[in-house]
Protein backbone atom coordinates (compact mmCIF):
# COMPACT_ATOMS: atom_id res chain seq x y z
CA UNK A 1 0.00 0.00 0.00
CA UNK A 2 1.19 3.50 -0.81
CA UNK A 3 1.03 6.16 1.90
CA UNK A 4 -1.31 8.22 -0.28
CA UNK A 5 -3.82 5.32 -0.35
CA UNK A 6 -4.42 5.38 3.40
CA UNK A 7 -7.79 6.85 4.38
CA UNK A 8 -8.23 5.44 7.88
CA UNK A 9 -6.53 3.82 10.85
CA UNK A 10 -7.80 0.89 12.92
CA UNK A 11 -6.27 0.71 16.39
CA UNK A 12 -5.82 -2.18 18.74
CA UNK A 13 -6.28 -0.79 22.25
CA UNK A 14 -4.18 -2.67 24.78
CA UNK A 15 -0.50 -1.89 24.26
CA UNK A 16 -1.14 0.52 21.38
CA UNK A 17 -3.30 3.33 22.76
CA UNK A 18 -3.00 2.56 26.46
CA UNK A 19 -1.14 0.22 28.73
CA UNK A 20 -4.36 -1.42 29.84
CA UNK A 21 -2.54 -4.65 29.00
CA UNK A 22 -0.82 -4.37 32.38
CA UNK A 23 -4.26 -4.27 34.02
CA UNK A 24 -5.30 -7.40 32.14
CA UNK A 25 -2.05 -9.07 33.16
CA UNK A 26 -2.58 -8.16 36.81
CA UNK A 27 -6.11 -9.57 36.80
CA UNK A 28 -5.14 -12.71 34.84
CA UNK A 29 -2.17 -13.28 37.16
CA UNK A 30 -4.62 -13.45 40.06
CA UNK A 31 -6.72 -15.97 38.10
CA UNK A 32 -3.64 -18.08 37.29
CA UNK A 33 -2.76 -18.17 41.00
CA UNK A 34 -6.32 -19.20 41.82
CA UNK A 35 -6.27 -22.18 39.42
CA UNK A 36 -2.66 -23.07 40.33
CA UNK A 37 -1.13 -22.37 36.91
CA UNK A 38 2.34 -20.84 36.91
CA UNK A 39 2.35 -17.23 35.70
CA UNK A 40 5.27 -16.60 33.32
CA UNK A 41 6.34 -13.75 31.02
CA UNK A 42 5.73 -16.10 28.08
CA UNK A 43 2.15 -16.74 29.17
CA UNK A 44 1.53 -13.03 29.71
CA UNK A 45 2.80 -12.29 26.18
CA UNK A 46 0.70 -15.08 24.64
CA UNK A 47 -2.50 -13.64 26.10
CA UNK A 48 -2.13 -10.28 24.33
CA UNK A 49 -4.97 -9.62 21.93
CA UNK A 50 -6.72 -12.90 22.80
CA UNK A 51 -10.38 -13.08 23.86
CA UNK A 52 -11.35 -13.59 27.48
CA UNK A 53 -12.46 -17.24 27.25
CA UNK A 54 -9.53 -18.18 25.02
CA UNK A 55 -7.17 -16.51 27.51
CA UNK A 56 -8.66 -18.53 30.35
CA UNK A 57 -8.24 -21.75 28.36
CA UNK A 58 -4.57 -20.92 27.78
CA UNK A 59 -4.03 -20.27 31.50
CA UNK A 60 -5.74 -23.54 32.46
CA UNK A 61 -3.78 -25.46 29.83
CA UNK A 62 -0.49 -23.95 31.08
CA UNK A 63 -1.04 -25.75 34.37
CA UNK A 64 -2.60 -28.87 32.90
CA UNK A 65 -6.01 -27.93 34.33
CA UNK A 66 -8.04 -27.57 31.13
CA UNK A 67 -10.23 -30.56 32.06
CA UNK A 68 -10.61 -29.69 35.75
CA UNK A 69 -13.45 -27.18 35.33
CA UNK A 70 -16.96 -27.33 33.87
CA UNK A 71 -18.01 -24.78 31.27
CA UNK A 72 -20.09 -22.97 33.90
CA UNK A 73 -17.09 -22.83 36.23
CA UNK A 74 -14.93 -21.46 33.42
CA UNK A 75 -17.50 -18.75 32.70
CA UNK A 76 -17.52 -17.89 36.41
CA UNK A 77 -13.71 -17.62 36.47
CA UNK A 78 -13.71 -15.38 33.41
CA UNK A 79 -16.46 -13.20 34.87
CA UNK A 80 -14.56 -12.89 38.15
CA UNK A 81 -11.44 -11.85 36.25
CA UNK A 82 -13.41 -9.19 34.39
CA UNK A 83 -14.80 -7.78 37.63
CA UNK A 84 -11.26 -7.40 38.96
CA UNK A 85 -10.16 -5.83 35.68
CA UNK A 86 -13.00 -3.28 35.63
CA UNK A 87 -12.03 -2.13 39.11
CA UNK A 88 -8.52 -1.51 37.77
CA UNK A 89 -9.91 0.30 34.68
CA UNK A 90 -11.56 2.85 36.97
CA UNK A 91 -8.08 4.02 37.95
CA UNK A 92 -7.15 5.02 34.37
CA UNK A 93 -6.76 8.70 33.44
CA UNK A 94 -5.74 10.58 30.24
CA UNK A 95 -2.17 10.34 31.53
CA UNK A 96 -2.34 6.59 30.82
CA UNK A 97 -2.47 7.09 27.04
CA UNK A 98 0.84 5.65 25.83
CA UNK A 99 3.67 8.05 24.88
CA UNK A 100 3.10 9.78 21.55
CA UNK A 101 -0.36 8.31 20.92
CA UNK A 102 -2.40 11.36 21.90
CA UNK A 103 -0.25 13.49 19.58
CA UNK A 104 -0.74 10.91 16.80
CA UNK A 105 -4.52 10.89 17.31
CA UNK A 106 -4.51 14.69 17.16
CA UNK A 107 -2.43 14.57 13.97
CA UNK A 108 -4.79 12.08 12.31
CA UNK A 109 -7.86 14.09 13.29
CA UNK A 110 -6.34 17.33 11.99
CA UNK A 111 -5.40 15.60 8.72
CA UNK A 112 -8.91 14.24 8.14
CA UNK A 113 -8.25 10.51 8.63
CA UNK A 114 -10.97 8.28 10.00
CA UNK A 115 -10.25 6.12 13.05
CA UNK A 116 -11.78 3.06 14.69
CA UNK A 117 -10.90 0.62 17.47
CA UNK A 118 -10.35 -3.10 16.83
CA UNK A 119 -10.06 -4.57 20.31
CA UNK A 120 -11.12 -8.00 21.56
CA UNK A 121 -11.96 -6.34 24.87
CA UNK A 122 -15.63 -5.82 25.68
CA UNK A 123 -14.43 -3.01 27.93
CA UNK A 124 -12.93 -0.85 25.17
CA UNK A 125 -15.67 1.83 25.37
CA UNK A 126 -15.15 2.16 29.14
CA UNK A 127 -11.38 2.49 28.67
CA UNK A 128 -11.72 5.13 25.95
CA UNK A 129 -14.09 7.06 28.21
CA UNK A 130 -11.61 6.97 31.11
CA UNK A 131 -8.86 8.17 28.77
CA UNK A 132 -11.18 10.89 27.38
CA UNK A 133 -10.52 10.00 23.74
CA UNK A 134 -13.87 8.45 22.70
CA UNK A 135 -14.66 11.29 20.29
CA UNK A 136 -11.63 10.61 18.09
CA UNK A 137 -13.15 7.38 16.77
CA UNK A 138 -15.93 6.60 14.32
CA UNK A 139 -16.71 3.63 16.52
CA UNK A 140 -15.53 0.47 18.22
CA UNK A 141 -15.89 -3.08 16.88
CA UNK A 142 -18.35 -5.00 19.06
CA UNK A 143 -16.55 -8.20 20.15
CA UNK A 144 -19.94 -9.88 20.65
CA UNK A 145 -20.37 -9.87 16.86
CA UNK A 146 -17.11 -11.70 16.23
CA UNK A 147 -17.15 -15.33 15.12
CA UNK A 148 -13.40 -15.74 15.56
CA UNK A 149 -10.65 -13.91 17.42
CA UNK A 150 -7.26 -12.72 16.21
CA UNK A 151 -5.38 -13.88 14.14
CA UNK A 152 -8.61 -14.24 12.16
CA UNK A 153 -9.05 -11.13 9.96
CA UNK A 154 -12.68 -10.53 10.99
CA UNK A 155 -12.08 -7.86 13.65
CA UNK A 156 -9.96 -5.67 11.37
CA UNK A 157 -12.37 -6.17 8.46
CA UNK A 158 -15.16 -4.96 10.74
CA UNK A 159 -13.00 -2.06 11.92
CA UNK A 160 -12.75 -0.91 8.29
CA UNK A 161 -16.53 -1.22 8.02
CA UNK A 162 -16.99 0.95 11.11
CA UNK A 163 -15.20 3.71 9.18
CA UNK A 164 -17.16 2.90 5.99
CA UNK A 165 -13.86 2.19 4.24
CA UNK A 166 -12.53 -0.69 2.16
CA UNK A 167 -9.75 -2.70 3.90
CA UNK A 168 -7.24 -1.80 1.18
CA UNK A 169 -7.26 1.87 2.28
CA UNK A 170 -6.93 1.12 6.01
CA UNK A 171 -3.83 0.81 8.18
CA UNK A 172 -4.05 -1.23 11.37
CA UNK A 173 -1.88 -0.78 14.46
CA UNK A 174 -1.03 -3.73 16.70
CA UNK A 175 1.47 -4.82 19.34
CA UNK A 176 0.89 -8.58 19.08
CA UNK A 177 1.81 -11.21 16.52
CA UNK A 178 -1.78 -12.45 16.38
CA UNK A 179 -2.94 -8.91 15.71
CA UNK A 180 -0.47 -8.36 12.88
CA UNK A 181 -1.60 -11.63 11.27
CA UNK A 182 -5.19 -10.39 11.57
CA UNK A 183 -4.40 -7.09 9.85
CA UNK A 184 -2.44 -8.78 7.07
CA UNK A 185 -5.19 -11.34 6.46
CA UNK A 186 -7.74 -8.51 6.23
CA UNK A 187 -5.71 -6.99 3.39
CA UNK A 188 -4.79 -3.87 5.34
CA UNK A 189 -1.43 -2.19 5.94
CA UNK A 190 0.03 -3.56 9.18
CA UNK A 191 1.86 -1.25 11.56
CA UNK A 192 3.57 -3.10 14.40
CA UNK A 193 4.50 -1.60 17.75
CA UNK A 194 7.56 -3.65 18.67
CA UNK A 195 10.61 -4.64 16.63
CA UNK A 196 9.85 -8.35 17.18
CA UNK A 197 6.79 -8.13 14.90
CA UNK A 198 8.64 -9.20 11.77
CA UNK A 199 5.46 -9.86 9.76
CA UNK A 200 4.36 -6.23 10.01
CA UNK A 201 4.60 -4.05 6.89
CA UNK A 202 5.90 -1.19 9.03
CA UNK A 203 7.51 -1.47 12.47
CA UNK A 204 8.15 0.98 15.27
CA UNK A 205 10.10 0.22 18.43
CA UNK A 206 7.75 2.28 20.56
CA UNK A 207 4.46 4.21 20.38
CA UNK A 208 6.39 7.46 20.76
CA UNK A 209 7.98 6.85 17.34
CA UNK A 210 4.66 6.77 15.44
CA UNK A 211 3.70 9.72 13.25
CA UNK A 212 2.34 10.26 9.75
CA UNK A 213 5.76 11.45 8.57
CA UNK A 214 7.45 8.36 10.02
CA UNK A 215 4.93 6.02 8.37
CA UNK A 216 5.34 7.80 5.04
CA UNK A 217 9.12 7.55 5.35
CA UNK A 218 9.04 3.81 6.08
CA UNK A 219 6.71 3.17 3.12
CA UNK A 220 8.85 5.19 0.70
Amino acid sequence: MKFEDIKGFAFDLDGVIADSARLHAKAWHQTADEVHSEWTPELAEALKGVSRMDSLEMILKAGGHENDYTEDEKVALATEKNTKYLKLVESLTPDDVLPGMKAFLDELKASGYKMSVASASKNAPAILKQLKITDYFEGVVDPAKLHAGKPDPEIFSLAAGVMDLAPEVVAGLEDSGAGIKSINAAGELSIGIGNQLTEADVRFADTSDVSLAAIKDKLA
